[in-house]
């Protein structure tokens, strides 16, 4: 109950303050590049619901028909506002709307799409999937520049599934397993400490 309680007031008080970039970032997308303002998708959240999240689109209009589902260093799909809204988060923002909705909270596992949860562990779904997927937790801090590594691969999606989503994974049964009101505090600080420090 707290915890939902946080997520409103944190995400009704980000959209508040936000609101006039959020206004000038959605007139930037909508004149760098053909296409909706806003990207949405199928992710897994709990109990393994099928949800849209949103985003602001950073990528052409027929990104998802010409590549992998996975962002690979310098993608060519990505558009010059996305390159910037990707580098510091921004492109995130929309989904305190989500969290607003309930299928989101501020901190909790990233939701995946559910190409890759069909192959999640059965064990490790169960435990990720019992709990709001966030906006941000550990494992997105600790890969934050996930497409740079995939970008020195010569099977990025292989990379990904054999190697950075386990890793991933693992951050989000700890989260589950050890999450505490302050530890969500900690991670909401470092997230933002990442973003516009990018050490």
């Amino acid at each position: 109950m707290l915890k939902r309680a946080f997520d409103i007031f944190f995400a009704t008080g980000a959209l508040l303050v936000l609101s006039p970039l959020l206004a000038v970032v959605a007139l930037w997308v909508k004149v760098d590049s053909a296409g909706p303002v806003f990207f949405r998708q199928q992710r897994v959240g709990r109990g393994g619901r099928v949800f849209l999240i949103y985003k602001f689109r950073s990528m052409a209009l027929d990104a998802e028909a010409r590549g992998l589902p996975v962002t690979v260093g310098a993608d060519d799909r990505i558009t010059r506002s996305g390159a910037f809204l990707r580098r510091y988060k921004i492109d995130e923002f929309p989904q305190f709307f989500n969290v607003l909705i309930g299928d989101m909270s501020v901190v909790g596992p990233r939701p995946e799409v559910p190409r890759y949860v069909a192959l999640y562990p059965p064990h490790v779904r169960d435990v990720v999937l019992s709990v709001r997927p966030g906006i941000t937790d550990l494992a997105s801090i600790e890969y934050r520049d996930e497409n740079e590594l995939l970008g020195h691969s010569a099977d990025p999606e292989r990379t990904y599934v054999e190697q950075v989503m386990p890793a991933k994974l693992a951050f989000c049964e700890r989260y589950v397993r050890e999450r505490t009101f302050l530890g969500d505090l900690a991670i909401i600080r470092r997230s933002f400490a990442v973003s516009f420090s990018r050490r």
